[in-house]
């Protein structure tokens, strides 16, 4: 399966990039509110986990994997991953001419009008690059937010450790702070952290609303194709490829769960070679 080398402009795919299978929370958002979109997913699954990355290394993966996308002809990009939102989205994007959109602000806008005690649970690069404290409080000055690191998150979801007692020990400890600060609204301030509802439900207050930026980010995506006039046309013939820098029988078999079939996973590598920015 494959896009034609040179497809109308309209049904050019997006692409979509995590460093893992958290970004499928996002690809399943855009597809429920996009269904006439054709996806590129990739997973840099050979760099997994972002969240303990610095922040030089992270804009290095993010400007290979534009690179790669651009060779690819996608018609916009959008970064299903926090961390790179918060580190690489200002950084490398202007590099290129495609348009590329992040995460943060989309559920910021929805966090602020929800609540005015802002929790966030993230990667530890998120939480140290303050993105989310920083796009809360340009929208309203006055909102008082927390973010907590969650480092063992990512790799607990990664090996299908969903609801094991280690798990859920893991998550009061990381809840308990924000809990302490009576938090009224938490973000999950990464794209793994939708797969933990069941876990952090037994654990946060019914009052606690919650934010999933995947659906924040998806509808924003709706919003700009329209406007922009690039949305495919409705009769299109929606595509969806996988492709990972590591393991492809990994990725599917993680997948699967989240998917509900084992999808097709071809391996790539981007590399500075391919970097075509503007």
């Amino acid at each position: 399966m494959h896009f034609h080398e040179d497809p109308p402009a309209l049904a050019r795919p997006i692409g979509i990039f995590d460093s893992g299978v958290g970004g499928l929370t996002v690809l399943s958002e855009v597809q429920r509110q996009l269904p006439s979109e054709s996806i590129l997913y990739f997973a840099d699954t050979a760099h997994l986990p972002y969240g303990t990355r610095s922040a030089r290394e992270i804009c290095q993966y993010v400007r290979e994997i534009l690179g790669w996308y651009h060779t690819r002809g996608v018609k916009r990009v959008l970064m299903a991953c926090n961390t790179s939102s918060a580190l690489a989205l200002d950084v490398v994007a202007p590099e290129f001419a495609m348009p590329v959109d992040g995460l943060i602000l989309a559920a910021a806008r929805v966090a602020v009008g929800q609540g005015r005690r802002i929790g966030v649970i993230a990667t530890e690069a998120t939480v140290r690059s303050q993105a989310y404290t920083r796009a809360i409080r340009a929208l309203a000055p006055g909102i008082s937010v927390w973010e907590v690191g969650c480092p063992r998150f990512v790799p607990l979801v990664e090996s299908g450790r969903l609801s094991s007692d280690e798990t859920r020990l893991v998550a009061r400890q990381y809840l308990a702070p924000l809990l302490a600060q009576q938090i009224d609204t938490l973000i999950y301030g990464c794209t793994h952290y939708p797969y933990l509802a069941p876990v952090l439900d037994e654990i946060l207050p019914e009052r606690v609303r919650r934010v999933n930026p995947a659906v924040a980010a998806a509808a924003q995506l709706r919003t700009q194709l329209h406007s922009s006039g690039t949305a495919a046309p409705a009769d299109n013939a929606a595509r969806c490829e996988f492709w990972v820098s590591g393991d492809p029988g990994r990725f599917a078999w993680a997948a699967r769960t989240w998917l509900g079939y084992s999808p097709v996973v071809q391996s790539v590598q981007p590399s500075p070679t391919a970097v075509t920015p503007t």
